[in-house]
């Protein structure tokens, strides 16, 4: 099946430490806040707080924080008004990024992305000059020692999913977005552990980078984005060959 970059294995091995830090809840907790809002407070009839409800539990956020939370995006409790906001640009070496973020203050979050861009050799991009180069997705983590690939193929292509590839240790379960719940579910029914579900964004193609160096300054620049408070995530074309990857995981 089709190849895709390896970046979303890569973030998710680092969420590991976002987690640890304790940064990782403020930005679960946003985005269920906004996916209420956006949809209601019915985690049945709102696939996408489903989503991000179940992430956030996937991540131990405690339920009686998250019950807030929904509240606060459907009015019942007195919160900030977030916006959605999104960033393009681009990395050392024309890596594309792709940046989505929450905010009750535009002005102070574009100020702190861009500044960040351009003190780490990235550069601010004209809106859709980058967008076209990813489109949405359902992505699904499954350890490779969880179940063989024929059976594991059988579950995931009947409950709705398009792709599925191997990561190293990781099968890699893609799916259309409003499919994402239902694989997932498919996989809990047959008791198949999978590291994390989320929606995303997928690179359509993807930009070579072949020195560690490089790869880096990339991978830094991405952190530095994806660590600022308003940024909810960070998507990128960067691809990188097993052996550079092996490298920086060492």
């Amino acid at each position: 099946m089709s190849g895709h970059s390896k970046w979303a294995t890569i973030k998710h091995r680092k969420g590991a430490a976002d987690a640890k830090r304790g940064k990782l809840f403020a930005k679960l907790i946003k985005q269920v806040e906004v996916a209420a809002r956006q949809g209601g407070g019915d985690l049945d009839s709102n696939p996408t707080l489903r989503t991000m409800y179940q992430k956030a539990r996937d991540n131990s956020v405690p339920l009686d924080t998250l019950e807030r939370a929904v509240k606060r995006g459907t009015g019942e409790l007195e919160g900030v008004s977030y916006e959605s906001v999104t960033y393009e640009g681009y990395a050392p070496g024309g890596v594309a990024l792709y940046i989505e973020c929450l905010t009750d203050n535009r002005n102070r979050t574009g100020s702190e992305v861009r500044s960040t861009l351009t003190r780490n050799g990235g550069t601010l991009a004209e809106p859709g000059s980058v967008a076209w180069q990813f489109e949405r997705k359902g992505v699904v983590l499954v350890p490779s020692s969880a179940a063989a690939e024929d059976d594991l193929m059988m579950i995931v292509l009947d409950a709705g999913a398009e792709d599925l590839e191997a990561e190293g240790d990781i099968w890699r379960v893609t799916t259309e977005p409003g499919d994402l719940n239902a694989v997932r579910d498919a996989l809990a029914a047959a008791e198949i552990t999978f590291e994390s579900a989320d929606l995303t964004m997928l690179p359509t193609g993807s930009v070579a980078v072949t020195e560690p160096s490089a790869a880096r300054a990339v991978l830094k620049l991405m952190d530095l984005i994806d660590d600022l408070d308003d940024v909810q995530d960070v998507h990128s074309n960067f691809d990188i060959g097993d052996d550079i990857m092996a490298e920086l995981a060492g």
